[in-house]
């Protein structure tokens, strides 16, 4: 990627519709862009005044190679002058009508007059380069455009406006202001020239490592919304697993039939439940006994989800007692649970008769006694996976809450290293080995908020965006 070249795409979706809206950016950009724009007032493109909106004639290469430009739509051009545009380059944005082919004809007239077309994720990857954004502000862009519900646009909005970047920035010059007097105490042993002695220095390291763990607290929450917990619907052939699936997902995902054993790979669907919690869910085959070769690969490919799963909903039939095998099962969950994989247990057919004996399900929690086949108590489940995910003490608004994996391991990193600096205060260790540990806390604020992180983690986040963001 040249990040002097001057580049151009489209920045709607592509497919017709009324308006369709082209970006150029770079330092050539006014200079294409008035190749390929005439303002109707007759001024020069590059006279007119910055955020200023001129109506004009869009112009590009006629069919005949030998012939000059020809306009060819009327629309409407921007200018965004260096620094104050999103990349913080000069910027032109060229609004046509929505056309394919109109879309396509003014790109390639911009490419004719010097651009280079931008590659997934440019326009963003130079605001954060130019210093318009922080890498999890940039994350949380991209983020924006993918939500599918309301609470992921909430915390991407947040994001966005650099909630996380504001909090780490704050721990990060408290660890700056010890660290220049530990500096201070081992240049200068002997002239007592710091202002603040060990006592002092670890009460503000415990400050900074409180606020790292609450920061780190608010994962479950931002991953459940943002990420998305790994879900595994799993029980015994028959209990009404695929009921629930195509319950919650809203449509006849999977079939349904009387016949044990239907299921026999696993389907997966990405759904929002209670409003905010994102579930990756899977349903699986059957667990039981098979003799059949497909079947048999069928639950071991359920056994290995199973592993995989932050939460397991566990389905049983509420219109029969627990069979030997299904007692067995229970038992797996209870040392899954206390592995830390969330459990969930759901009596099924609650519309039927009820003979399960539920005092061997409530060692796993209180059961949710459910009908999917008429979708009486599905409400109590939302909420049991909301109540386990969300916590209802943040502001998802206003609160800076890590979002991605990537944000939380540099968080727990940095508290790693608060932690040993710490120990390193309290038993009375040099104050140069202290050092090193508060250097790595705050090299691991960096990486948190993009100030210093590998060009591969940044090629990956800028990969996934779409050309023309």
């Amino acid at each position: 990627m040249q990040l002097l070249d001057t580049i151009a795409a489209i920045s709607t979706p592509h497919g017709k519709g009324g308006v369709a809206m082209l970006r150029i950016s770079g330092e050539g950009a006014i200079r294409v862009a008035a190749h390929v724009f005439r303002p109707a007032s007759g001024q020069a493109l590059d006279a007119l005044p910055p955020r200023h909106a001129a109506y004009g004639q869009i112009l590009a290469p006629d069919a005949d190679p030998a012939a000059s430009w020809v306009a060819v739509d009327d629309g409407i051009a921007t200018i965004y002058r260096a620094p104050a545009s999103f990349t913080g380059e000069d910027t032109v944005e060229i609004c046509c009508h929505g056309g394919i082919l109109m879309t396509q004809t003014v790109l390639q007239a911009l490419l004719a007059a010097g651009a280079r077309a931008a590659e997934a994720g440019e326009f963003t990857r130079r605001a954060y380069l130019n210093g318009k954004m922080g890498l999890s502000a940039a994350q949380s862009l991209g983020a924006l455009l993918e939500a599918e519900n309301r609470a992921q646009l909430t915390l991407a909005h947040a994001g966005i406006h650099e909630t996380v970047e504001k909090k780490t920035r704050a721990i990060y010059e408290d660890l700056r202001a010890v660290m220049s007097q530990v500096l201070v105490c081992i240049d200068f042993p002997e002239e007592d020239l710091a202002d603040m002695g060990r006592e002092e220095m670890y009460d503000r390291i415990t400050c900074c490592a409180g606020a790292l763990e609450s920061l780190a607290g608010t994962y479950r929450t931002g991953h459940a919304v943002a990420e998305g917990i790994p879900t595994v619907i799993c029980g015994q052939t028959n209990v009404g697993k695929s009921s629930l699936y195509n319950r919650l997902v809203g449509r006849d995902a999977a079939i349904v039939t009387e016949i044990a054993g239907t299921t026999r790979d696993i389907l997966q669907e990405r759904v929002t439940v209670g409003g905010e919690v994102t579930l990756l869910l899977q349903d699986t085959a059957g667990l039981r006994q098979a003799s059949d070769t497909v079947e048999k690969i069928g639950i071991d490919r359920a056994h290995a989800a199973m592993d995989r799963a932050e939460l397991i909903l566990a389905v049983f039939d509420g219109s029969r007692d627990l069979s030997e095998d299904e007692k067995a099962l229970v038992s797996d969950l209870s040392r899954r649970a206390q592995g830390g994989q969330a459990v969930l247990t759901v009596c099924n057919k609650s519309d039927l008769t009820m003979a399960t004996d539920v005092a061997l399900l409530r060692t796993l929690g209180e059961p949710i006694l459910l009908s999917a086949a008429t979708g009486s108590g599905l409400e109590d489940l939302t909420e049991r996976i909301r109540a386990l995910f969300i916590d209802g003490q943040i502001d998802m608004r206003n609160d800076a809450v890590i979002a991605t994996a990537r944000q939380h391991a540099a968080c727990l990193r940095a508290l790693s290293s608060l932690r040993s600096a710490l120990s390193g205060l309290q038993a009375g260790v040099a104050l140069d080995l202290c050092c090193v540990d508060i250097e790595g806390a705050m090299s691991a604020l960096s990486e948190l908020d993009g100030r210093a992180v590998d060009e591969d983690i940044v090629n990956e986040i800028f990969a996934h965006f779409c050309v023309g963001k």
